[in-house]
């Protein structure tokens, strides 16, 4: 069985807001599977669904760029190591550059788009990335881009800060419609515009745990599947912008969907980016590392005389 450590029971109650004891108990029983003892903690606990994918978990920037013409952009994600590097202007810039090569030159994949002449620059996107970085001291890497090109439609962007971005394709209604709509998918982040666009494997999911919550719950196998479709209704309402209530809806009930048809508009696409989203974070847990240098330190030490270095570190180090 997977050793059980802190920092996993930490992930786990960030997760699912539950207690320690409760996230520990469900860790030791799954063997150490987090998302194992996720989906048990919702199903005996009734958890809502995981809140670790809004987390931020790497640092750098979100940029977009739209041609004057309105009908062709891109929005891309530029990592970094720290946050005081993604605030330099050097960086931001390379960023804003990096949407605009996207969006004038169709790159296929980031392969391509490194060996194409940077915009506002005379040098290629990987030469301008590696001397930023000798510039900068840190690592700096282009991880994913979206684009969009439209004859018949509209583009909007919409930039929250610079952590989420967010590119839309739509036809109908005016400019204020658009930036509507793009802040509406950066504050509610759905997976998709309709049903057909979710994942099946995240639908039986929920299919599955609100049938072993019903159960749970001591309700008759008869009401089972019908218990189960309404909750999974339920989810696709939450996680598709047309199923989404508008985040400015006055009555606080209009969905996307009733706002669109109110404007003779529709979605045709959209891409959102949160920075670092789906990167595992290394965590530094340096108590442990003096500790062991400490200990280290006394082993190697033939004569049993622990130096005054190793001394301190190891006093400093509480529990």
């Amino acid at each position: 069985m997977s050793e059980i450590t802190a920092s996993m029971v930490k992930e786990l109650r960030e997760a699912t807001g539950l207690g320690m004891m409760e996230c520990k108990k469900a860790l030791v029983e799954s063997k150490g599977n987090l998302k194992a003892a996720e989906e048990q903690l919702r199903i005996k606990s009734g958890a809502k669904a995981s809140k670790a994918a809004s987390r931020v978990t790497a640092e750098g920037v979100v940029s977009a760029f739209i041609a004057k013409d309105g009908k062709t952009g891109a929005v891309v994600e530029v990592n970094c190591e720290t946050d005081f590097v993604a605030k330099n202007d050097d960086f931001v810039a390379f960023a804003k550059n990096a949407a605009e090569t996207v969006a004038k030159n169709n790159p296929a994949d980031i392969a391509a788009l490194s060996g194409m002449a940077v915009a506002n620059g005379s040098s290629s996107v990987e030469e301008t990335r590696k001397a930023l970085i000798m510039k900068l001291g840190e690592n700096v890497s282009i991880r994913r881009f979206g684009r969009y090109a439209t004859s018949t439609g509209k583009l909007s962007s919409y930039l929250h800060g610079s952590k989420i971005g967010v590119l839309l394709d739509y036809t109908g209604g005016d400019e204020a419609l658009g930036r509507d709509l793009s802040m509406h998918i950066a504050a509610s982040k759905p997976k998709s515009i309709d049903a057909s666009g979710v994942n099946p494997v995240d639908i039986e999911t929920e299919r599955r745990i609100a049938i072993e919550k019903a159960r749970e719950a001591g309700k008759p196998d008869a009401m089972l599947e019908k218990i189960a479709e309404g909750t999974v209704q339920k989810f696709l309402k939450e996680v598709t912008l047309l199923g989404q209530v508008f985040v400015k809806a006055e009555d606080g009930k209009q969905t996307v969907e009733q706002l669109l048809k109110s404007k003779g508009a529709s979605v045709t696409a959209f891409q959102m980016f949160v920075v670092g989203e789906g990167i595992e974070k290394k965590v530094e847990d340096y108590a442990t590392e003096v500790a062991a240098a400490a200990a280290a330190a006394i082993t190697s030490d033939s004569a049993g005389v622990v130096s005054q270095p190793s001394r301190m570190a190891s006093s400093s180090i509480k529990g």
